[in-house]
């Protein structure tokens, strides 16, 4: 069947993906401006060549507790309906191809009490990640 080129990166020991597609860059860490009045999560906006971007932090949006950075940390910038959003992560792994047959919709896991951005959890073996729909993550 078909396949899928995703981002996948860390939080905690538990690894997410994206779609490459939605995917800009990855940078370092860098100076963020604090926005006053802006949810918790969003810890305010850089200029990336030019461009005000914002920046959440992916650990408190997904409900982990706040750790300080380390020298893996990254901002990856993802494109979310053309308006660029950057995204603080413990660390980012590798991009992987996954085939469909090893991605299950989260319909098909019978669960009723999964966060909205889930889109699907990929099982490769040892490995599980959680699949990440960008739009409904920062709606």
């Amino acid at each position: 069947m078909g396949q899928e080129y995703y981002m996948i990166f860390k939080i905690g020991d538990e690894e997410y993906g994206v779609d490459i597609n939605d995917t800009v860059s990855i940078i370092t860490m860098t100076q963020i401006t604090r926005v006053p009045k802006t949810p918790s999560y969003i810890k305010g906006v850089i200029n990336l060549r030019g461009e005000i971007v914002p920046i959440m932090n992916m650990r408190e949006r997904i409900g982990f507790p706040i750790v300080e950075e380390t020298e893996d940390t990254r901002i990856i910038i993802f494109k979310v309906k053309e308006a660029p959003i950057g995204g603080i992560v413990d660390s980012v792994t590798e991009v992987i191809e996954l085939p469909n047959e090893h991605i299950k919709n989260i319909s098909e896991l019978g669960t009723e009490k999964v966060a909205n951005y889930i889109c699907g959890i990929a099982n490769l073996g040892e490995r599980v990640i959680t699949l990440i729909d960008l739009e409904k993550l920062i709606a």
